[in-house]
């Protein structure tokens, strides 16, 4: 696999897939492939030893000789005893997450692979940790894989009002570490580097991810009228730079929102072509 930058371009579909240099440092150091254009997967390569984490049941596929193992927490630090894997765990369940991660090490000879595959239509990032002074804060359900050794906490907004209006809420996942970590945003993603003191105003549920040096408050949405018939909610995410900034085009909830709202009375979905369909079964009844 051939080297490229940490973060995959987001102007090019070609660029998406793409191997990397191989990381120095804590975390196992790990090679990896991105395929796909709307629903996308990764796939890692590894070398004897070396082990991947992932969320429970992000796997699509992996080689015989890669062993499969279910561990407490985000399996960072094996060495802290029942009480530290128990304050990883409970950090995970604030996010949202399982209280389990899975881990995915070769023992084998040779190269072996294992994949993980997004669980909607979106984008996956690689974020090369040691090259972004070791953080990385994304939205709370982001976080798909990583190399072994990268750890995975919380990052609570400094401000309560942010946190209760926020859109992601008061809690996100903080990813820390030195090796490389994925991420999964929802429909396409555009990066922007915000200079000290530049603003920009965003829907909050479109914030997937900022480095931990942007402020995060909020900012009212217009007048009172536009804040109730704008259809854009009461509050947009403010963030101040310096720092970098990734944007997601299609939030979940945004795309949940719209299919609960096509579910009619009978769950069929009146108006679709689904709904459609089971109204002529009715009448043939």
């Amino acid at each position: 696999m051939t080297g490229s930058s940490s973060v995959p371009p987001t102007g090019s579909r070609d660029a998406r897939s793409h191997g990397t240099r191989r990381s120095k440092g804590q975390a196992d150091e790990i090679d990896y492939k991105i395929h796909g254009q709307e629903m996308q997967f990764v796939e890692i390569e590894l070398d004897p030893g070396e082990s991947t984490i992932a969320e429970a049941g992000s796997m699509m596929f992996k080689d015989p000789s890669v062993r499969m193992d279910t561990v407490f927490g985000d399996g960072a630090q094996e060495t802290t005893g029942f009480f530290g894997k128990l304050a990883s765990a409970g950090k995970r369940l604030l996010t949202g997450e399982s209280l389990f991660m899975t881990v995915f090490t070769h023992e084998g000879s040779g190269k072996a692979r294992v994949a993980f595959a997004a669980p909607y239509p979106g984008t996956i990032l690689a974020f090369d940790l040691s090259e972004m002074g070791g953080s990385l804060v994304a939205q709370k359900d982001a976080f798909l894989c990583a190399a072994k050794g990268v750890s995975i906490g919380i990052h609570f907004q400094k401000r309560v009002m942010t946190g209760l209006f926020g859109g992601e809420g008061f809690i996100m996942q903080r990813i820390d570490g030195d090796g490389f970590a994925f991420v999964h945003v929802g429909g396409c993603v555009v990066e922007r580097e915000l200079r000290a003191g530049e603003e920009l105003h965003i829907d909050t549920g479109c914030v997937a991810a900022m480095t931990p040096d942007v402020d995060f408050d909020l900012v009212r949405a217009g007048s009172v009228k536009s804040m109730i018939f704008g259809g854009e909610g009461v509050f947009f995410a403010k963030l101040r730079g310096p720092g970098r900034v990734w944007i997601q085009s299609l939030p979940f909830s945004r795309l949940a929102g719209r299919v609960i709202a096509n579910i009619g009375p009978s769950g069929r979905g009146e108006g679709s072509v689904l709904g459609s369909f089971g109204g002529m079964l009715d009448g043939d009844n």
